[in-house]
């Protein structure tokens, strides 16, 4: 017989990115009691490994928990780029309702559509959290008819649309019902949760129902499967049976090694879990995400969404330039295979697929951002390898018609700007759907655009728009192939010869365009050491040394002025390079270089195709 649990609140907190969601999990950290008065905290303590830390973003979701009033709260921290949206889709199902946090000058962005809608479709209740508005273009009243909007878009049933909106400042720390209410603390928040979250249910004298929703890694214990159960009761040393609704053949009994419950930002050890608990589960190596723990007497799989499609794919290669095995501690395909495979375990949304040759792999990730997170992870770790430029992944209908992943793409610029950006896209094949004024001189444009039409672009955007432009994107489904573009109008400039750029080489080289490297950096022929101002690419020999005689002294070399180099960051690095280039990554470096680096193959590769 089902019962209720009145004890236990499950919940997800889901937003676009950047609209205060871990900042919010912070506040909710910070007043349930969960840290000492006067214990030093980080900001954003959520977002615990170092990359996220970097770059502001929540790339994995996380668990956490808080008690109020004697009702324990689970909290899941979802991230906002649509790149990691296989992580929301999946902590969804361990959830009885979400918080939705949109930003009180921004409002509704493409993102927030996107977590609505999968959380809709589950038929979660939602709470509205309207935050920053002590910012001071904030318009909270705006925002609400915006969100509204976007309810009814979706099809949300009357109860849907009868959620509570409250209003906060994650940063200050507080929230309220109303505008007018005095400011507070978080308390209104935790109320509004315990009153319009349902309580989770289940039969607690029923056989164990377990579903995995994501997956930890430990170097220590190994895979960590994280779910909630639904039904039963869950014990230490307990015989359970491993089975999955996607695949039939999946049966194994195995036996619960260590159980777990979160407890604030730390994983509890308990002897048992009943209904509701959101637990942790370990020492089963090869539990996967959407697998059910079941008691061996009636083995029933939960049903499980399956994750969104890879939209696109570079290929990961053993690092073959003259300057092979020098930087970094993992080099060989071995340790390339098996790292790729590795992170399969926690990242539902990668493909890793071997190619006609040991020397590379095939790698396919919801985006740009998604792959260069998993790359720059690998070369923090000691590994060198190289990688193609991204593509995309066509599909073909019946008929055999090409298709192409297509992209919804949300531009805010100033006025001024909205031409150079409209100009740009629509060369890329972007097709304007939309334009809106929005506050101060700014304005939204909407463009359908192909996904290869983004690649490469968001460097550009930022040189356009002088650092003023928001561009957001999301998955809009396959149409017919759009045509042929260019990605790049200018060429290379190559060095000639293996050695050391020197000055007098270099001096040479910039009056032929933007240098990436400076003087005193190994170079080797066919590696791109900048940007031609012309459409070509040509060779510059940057090690060249002046020839001395009577009259010239070597050291009249100081007085040669050159123009800082063009350090380009990871990103900028896979946005610049071409079809026939490779990025060389290293611990220590990012090097550019042609695919072949022999300039006579290459002439002869370019003839033939």
């Amino acid at each position: 017989m089902k019962t209720t649990r009145n004890d236990i609140r499950n919940i997800a907190i889901i937003a676009h990115v950047d609209h205060g969601k871990t900042t919010l999990v912070d506040q909710l950290l910070r007043q349930s009691g969960v840290f000492r008065q006067n214990q030093e905290v980080a900001e954003r303590v959520m977002d615990s490994n170092d990359i996220e830390k970097e770059r502001g973003i929540t790339i994995l979701a996380k668990n956490t928990a808080v008690t109020y009033k004697n009702t324990k709260i689970n909290i899941i921290d979802t991230p906002g780029h649509a790149d990691f949206g296989g992580e929301v889709e999946r902590v969804l199902k361990m959830v009885n309702g979400v918080i939705l946090v949109v930003d009180a000058y921004e409002g509704a962005m493409p993102q927030t559509k996107f977590v609505l809608r999968k959380a809709l479709e589950l038929s979660l209740p939602v709470v509205v959290c309207i935050n920053k508005i002590d910012r001071p273009e904030a318009r909270p009243n705006e925002v609400i008819d915006e969100i509204l909007e976007l309810f009814i878009d979706l099809d949300a049933s009357e109860e849907q649309l009868d959620c509570p909106f409250i209003f906060a400042s994650a940063k200050q720390g507080f929230a309220k019902l109303n505008l007018e209410d005095e400011e507070m603390d978080m308390s209104p928040l935790f109320e509004t949760i315990l009153e319009h979250i349902p309580a989770p249910s289940g039969d607690p004298d029923a056989g164990t129902q377990v579903l995995i929703s994501t997956i930890d890694y430990n170097e220590y214990v190994g895979r960590i499967g994280v779910g909630k159960v639904d039904n039963g009761i869950l014990k230490l040393n307990q015989d359970v049976v491993i089975v999955n609704a996607h695949d039939e053949s999946k049966c194994k009994k195995v036996k619960i090694g260590k159980l777990y419950e979160f407890d604030g930002l730390n994983k509890v050890e308990v002897s048992e879990a009943n209904i509701g608990s959101i637990v942790a589960i370990s020492g089963i190596t090869d539990i996967g995400i959407g697998d059910t723990l079941c008691s061996p007497e009636n083995p029933m799989p939960i049903p499980f969404q399956k994750i969104s499609e890879p939209t696109i794919a570079m290929n990961f290669i053993v690092n073959d330039s003259p300057l092979a095995g020098k930087e970094g501690k993992y080099v060989t395909s071995r340790h390339l295979r098996d790292r790729l495979f590795r992170e399969l375990h926690t990242d539902v949304s990668l493909r890793v697929e071997e190619t006609d040759t040991t020397e590379s792999f095939k790698v396919s990730g919801r985006g740009e951002l998604h792959l260069s997170v998993l790359i720059e992870n690998m070369r923090r770790e000691g590994f060198e390898f190289a990688v193609s430029k991204a593509e995309v992944l066509y599909k073909f209908d019946e008929r055999g018609k090409k298709l192409e992943p297509m992209e919804l793409a949300y531009v805010d610029v100033p006025d001024e700007f909205s031409g150079a950006v409209i100009q740009k896209l629509s060369n890329r094949k972007g097709e304007l759907q939309g334009m809106t004024p929005t506050s101060g001189n700014y304005v939204r444009l909407v463009f359908s655009i192909p996904s290869r039409g983004l690649i490469g672009y968001r460097g550009e955007f930022m040189t356009d728009t002088k650092g003023n432009g928001i561009l957001n994107t999301i998955f809009d489904g396959y149409e017919a192939y759009k045509g042929d573009m260019q990605y790049r109008k200018q060429g290379s400039l190559i060095a000639y010869e293996a050695g050391e750029a020197i000055t007098y080489g270099l001096f040479n080289a910039q009056e032929r365009g933007q240098l990436f490297i400076g003087p005193g950096e190994a170079v080797y022929g066919g590696m791109v050491i900048g940007q031609n101002g012309k459409p070509e690419d040509i060779e510059v020999n940057v090690c060249k040394k002046k020839q001395l005689t009577n009259t010239r002294a070597s050291g009249s070399d100081e007085a040669l002025r050159l123009t800082p180099p063009r350090i380009l960051s990871l990103e900028q690095a896979l946005e610049f390079i071409d079809t026939d280039e490779l990025l060389e990554i290293t611990p220590k470096n990012l090097r550019i270089r042609k695919k072949i680096l022999d300039p006579l193959l290459r002439k002869r590769s370019q003839k033939h195709s």
